[in-house]
């Protein structure tokens, strides 16, 4: 008789460590998510830095910044210029907010 008046006891030591092994895990998730979280902010300054470094100031005749998501600076440079071409209108005229790869 002994055994079966220990079982409700045992259960309580299961459960309660059920239920610290879950608190742990979902500690251990908002920690992963919060480092990749701050990860990707961390990035996102650095590849502006980049687009800034090579074109630091507008050139004459310009009409403003223009972002580049994803392409190479060559390869924008020559979608520009084929727009331009197309629209027969000089590149100085146009203005092009945003370059992003349509995958």
């Amino acid at each position: 008789m002994p055994i079966l008046t220990n079982v409700p006891s045992q259960l309580d030591n299961i459960l309660t460590l059920a239920l610290v092994a879950a608190l742990a895990l979902v500690v251990i998730i908002a920690i992963i998510c919060k480092a990749v979280k701050n990860k990707k902010t961390a990035a996102a300054p650095q590849e502006e830095a980049i687009v800034e470094e090579v074109m630091p100031t507008a050139a004459p005749g310009s009409a403003g910044q223009l972002k580049i998501h994803d392409v190479e600076p060559k390869t924008a440079a020559m979608l520009m210029a084929i727009v331009a071409d197309r629209l027969q209108k000089p590149l100085n005229e146009l203005r092009f907010v945003s370059i992003k790869e349509v995958k």
